[in-house]
C-alpha cells in the first residue's frame, strides 16, 4: 500500500514536472517567433506595403509631413504634392523655411497631417471599387475614400498622383490637393480685401 501511495506521488511530481516543462517551451517559442520579423504579406504580385519612397518625388514639404510620424506605428498618410503645396497653400521651400516663416510652415503642416493621417494601415488595394469607406483622421476629420475606375483613391475629392509608397509602417498617397476642414481652408485663402 506504501508502495502504491509513493508511486502515485512519484507520477504526480513527474506529469507537473512534464507539464511545466511543455508550457515553459511553448512559452519560449512563442517569444523566439514573435522576435523574428516575417516578411510582409503580398498580395498577387504588390506588396501589401507598396514601393519606398524617394525623397526627391515627394518634396521637402511632404518629408516634413511624415517625419512628425513614428516609423514603428501604422499611418497611411495622404500627402499633397509639390504643386499641391504651392497651389493651394502658398508653400515654397525657398520662402517657407527661411527666418520667421519657419515657425509658420510647422504649424501649417502639422494642422495638415492631422486632417491627413489615419492610424491604420491602408494601401491602394484594400479600398474596394465602386464602394466608399471612412475613416476619421487624427484631428477627427471624416476621410471619405473611394477608388475610380482607374485605380486611383479619391479622398474628400482630391485625387491620388501616386499610391502606395512606404517608409517604416506608414503608407503615403501623394494627393493632387491639400486635405484639410473648412474653417483651416478659409483661414489659408487669400485675403482679397488687403489691397481696399
Amino acid at each position: 500500500m506504501e508502495l502504491t501511495k509513493k508511486r502515485r506521488g512519484h507520477i504526480l511530481k513527474n506529469s507537473i514536472c512534464f507539464v511545466l516543462v511543455v508550457v515553459s517551451v511553448c512559452c519560449l517559442s512563442i517569444l523566439i517567433f514573435s522576435m523574428l520579423r516575417l516578411p510582409d504579406i503580398s498580395l498577387g504580385s504588390t506588396s501589401i506595403h507598396g514601393e519606398v519612397y524617394r525623397r526627391e518625388e515627394i518634396g521637402k514639404f511632404a518629408e516634413m509631413m511624415i517625419e512628425m510620424l513614428p516609423e514603428d506605428l501604422a499611418f497611411t498618410i495622404f500627402v499633397p504634392s509639390v504643386k499641391a503645396f504651392d497651389r493651394e497653400l502658398k508653400l515654397q521651400v525657398n520662402d517657407s523655411l527661411v527666418g520667421d516663416n519657419v515657425n509658420n510652415t510647422y504649424a501649417i503642416l502639422s494642422r495638415i497631417l492631422g486632417f491627413s493621417a489615419v492610424p491604420r494601415t491602408l494601401s491602394s488595394i484594400m479600398v474596394p471599387f465602386g464602394e466608399e469607406i471612412s475613416y476619421d483622421s487624427l484631428s477627427g476629420l471624416t476621410l471619405y475614400i473611394s477608388k475610380s475606375s482607374d485605380g486611383k483613391l479619391l479622398v474628400n475629392r482630391v485625387e491620388s498622383e501616386r499610391l502606395d509608397l512606404k517608409k517604416g509602417k506608414i503608407v503615403i498617397h501623394i494627393m493632387d490637393g491639400v486635405i484639410m476642414d473648412a474653417e483651416f481652408e478659409q483661414s489659408v485663402q487669400p485675403d482679397y480685401n488687403e489691397g481696399d
